[in-house]
Parts: C-alpha cells; structure tokens; sequence
C-alpha cells in the first residue's frame, strides 16, 4: 500500500520520492532495472556535472524556447540550492574555471549512496525489477520476478527519462502506455549526440585528438567548446551544443582560430612562404596543429591560394556529415511528454493525479550541468504538487 507511487529510480524519481515523504506521505519508488539511478551514475563516470554556476537567467537561456516553461521549477531550484542540495547529503562540491559544478569526490556513487539511505530514513519503500506496464482497474501495474504486481495510489509521479542508452533504463518504451491514454506526445529526437562523419584515410593519423580553441556555427546557434576526431566522427560538448540546430538541418561550420581575427590570419598568409610546403606554412605562420590541418585538408581541399580566401575558409570550414549518431547513443533525448499535455503542476490534464517529471518531458538543454539540474527542479516540482493534491485529499 502506498499513497504515493514514484516510477523511475534516477535524479528526477529519486527527488519527487524525496519529497512525498518529506510531506509525510507513503511512498512506493520503483524501477524496471536491478539497482536504482543506473545513467547517472554513468554520467558519473566523466566526473558528474551537478550543475553550472552562473545567474538564473544565464541559466535558464541555456534551455532555449523551453526556458519560459521551465523558469518556474529552476527559479526555486537553481544552481545555488543544487549546490546546498548536494552538501545536505555530505558531498563537498567544487566549481570549475567554467562554472561547471562538480562534487569533491568526481563521481556519483557516493552522493547516489548517501540519497538513497535519506530516502531509507524517510520511510520510502523502494523496489528494483519492477517494470511498469500501466493501470488496470485504477490500480498500477508492474510486470516483475514475482509475477504481476498492482498497487493503489491516490498520486503516480512518472520518471522514466528518455529514449537512449537504453540498457540504463531509459528506453522510452513508456510512450506507447500514455499514447493509449491519450497524452500528445512529440517524437524522439537524439540530443547531446556526436556527428557521423566517414574519414578519409588520411585521417586516421590524428583520431582520438582533440580540437581546442575552436567555434562551431550551426544556423543562429555558436558553440566555443570543444571536440574530438573519433573513429565514427565527432564527439564532445562543442558539438553537443549545436545538435539541435544540425538536427534540424543547418549546415554546420568550424572556426578553427576562434582566437584570431580574420584579418590576422589574412595578413600572417601573406607572408613569403618560400620552399615550405603548403602545410608547413600553415604550421608555422597560423600554429594549426596536426588535428587542425587534418580537418582542414579533409574538406577544404583544394585549397585556395588567395590569402584571403584561405583566412576565410579557415575561419568557417565546413563540415560534411551523416548526421547525428543513433538515439540510443546520445547523451539524452528531445521529444516526450508535450508541454501542452500538462498543467502547471505537471500533471496530465487527460490523466488526474499522475505527474511526469525529467528527461521523459518534451525539453532538452546542453551538457554542462543543464540536464541534471532540469531534472532535479522537475522532480522536486511533480513531488511536491503530487504531496499538495494528497494533502489536499485528505
């Protein structure tokens, strides 16, 4: 029994079950895979990105034309309290040269440990193995080890992420239940995703290097950050930025002098090159190193003998692709639960009493801290509407 059923272990279920049960409610917290919060504590592997230090509406900015929507949620959970948060569960934080928010240890198996033992001193009853499948006679429904489970609740918090990295958990397979109910939906899209790209031979030399101090332009959208040559292509926060827009169809560009003018380079290519080769040139006049001239003589060649029309080329290289890799590859996903099928408390407006919170709603935002702080705001915003209608009840 239990007033309050959480389905999906990762940051936004485990917040929402957090606070049921601080409101003094009964709370059932299950998930489909055999330990809880399985993709964030593989985010953890890179070091965990809790969040990004800068003001509200620098953060909010990052979240694109779903800022307005979220504004509410982040306003009362931004990067201050993620980071205040974090230390209420013991784990020292640092904040990088960027802003990028980390905990002290550089992983997450110690901050997801000491949450759950919170959530074990809160009461919450929590089950692994159970799957979701939907309601049936107002009861909810878990396909588990044990046979079918149904369990009433008063309020359901759906956490079910999105639709990559599937074998983490987050499948999106829950579509299909709410589409039966008649919740709109918008269709998966990869995110944070790296870009196809099918190398010449001659690339192979330079995989796995590094592009440093390089600006990438898809349409409107500019990222500084950057990426690396891997086999399958490029991968990296510089292009996760722009997967949006690459997405959608733009055409994509490389600065690779993001630090130098056009002008500059113009005037140092003008200089007597004498019996240096081409690329020996531009080693010595530009500092492009061997990853830079790679890339360079993959899509710019032939390469102009103008100055200045080999400053500009440089300075906007364009990149030929096969567009993003897989879903189930990317960092996170678009699509999901459509803004217009909840209300402002996140619950379905076609289904009373059951919320949706995370990954699983239709936003998507950058790494950098961005997807996890979303997430948390949101699950802590379902938790605590959910503990509201509850009260409201009794």
């Amino acid at each position: 029994m239990a007033d309050a059923v959480v389905i999906g272990a990762g940051p936004a279920g485990l917040m929402a079950a957090e606070e049921l049960a601080r409101a003094g409610h009964a709370v059932l917290l299950a998930d489909a895979k055999p330990s809880f919060g399985r993709k964030f504590l593989m985010a953890g592997k890179s070091g965990l990105n809790l969040t990004k230090d800068e003001p509200l509406e620098t953060l909010l900015a990052a979240y694109g034309e779903s800022a307005g929507w979220l504004r509410p949620m982040i306003s009362e959970f931004d990067a201050a309290c993620v980071i205040e948060w974090a230390r209420g569960l013991d784990q020292e934080v640092f904040t990088g040269s960027t802003g990028r928010v980390f905990p002290t240890a550089m992983k997450a198996s110690p901050l997801l440990r000491a949450w759950l033992a919170r959530l074990d001193g809160l009461g919450v009853t929590r089950r692994t193995r159970w799957r979701w499948t939907g309601w049936q006679d107002g009861q909810v429904v878990f396909e588990t080890s044990d046979g079918p489970q149904m369990v009433p609740a008063d309020a359901v918090v759906l956490a079910l992420g999105g639709a990559s990295w599937a074998r983490l958990g987050s499948d999106g397979s829950w579509a299909d239940i709410l589409r039966d109910h008649g919740v709109a939906l918008s269709p998966f899209a990869p995110a944070n995703a790296g870009l196809r790209v099918d190398w010449s031979p001659h690339m192979a030399a330079v995989l796995g290097q590094p592009l440093k101090d390089v600006a990438w332009q898809a349409g409107e959208t500019i990222s500084r950050g950057e990426a690396v040559l891997s086999a399958q292509g490029l991968e990296g926060g510089g292009i996760y930025t722009i997967c949006k827009p690459v997405r959608e169809g733009a055409a994509l560009r490389v600065d690779l002098l993001a630090n130098s003018p056009l002008e500059a380079i113009q005037k140092r290519l003008s200089g007597p090159r004498g019996k240096a080769s081409l690329r020996n040139h531009l080693r010595k006049r530009l500092g492009l190193d061997a990853a830079k001239l790679a890339l360079l003589m993959e899509f710019g060649r032939p390469l102009p003998d103008d100055p200045q029309l080999l400053a500009g080329l440089i300075k906007a290289l364009p990149i030929r692709h096969a567009g993003l890799r897989p879903m189930d590859q990317a960092i996170s996903t678009a699509g999901g639960v459509r803004r217009d099928a909840l209300d402002e408390t996140l619950m379905l407006t076609r289904m009373p009493g059951v919320y949706c919170a995370g990954e699983m709603q239709d936003w998507e935002a950058p790494t950098g801290g961005y997807l996890l702080t979303a997430c948390l705001a949101t699950g802590r915003w379902a938790g605590c509407a959910a503990a509201a209608q509850l009260d409201a009840q009794a």
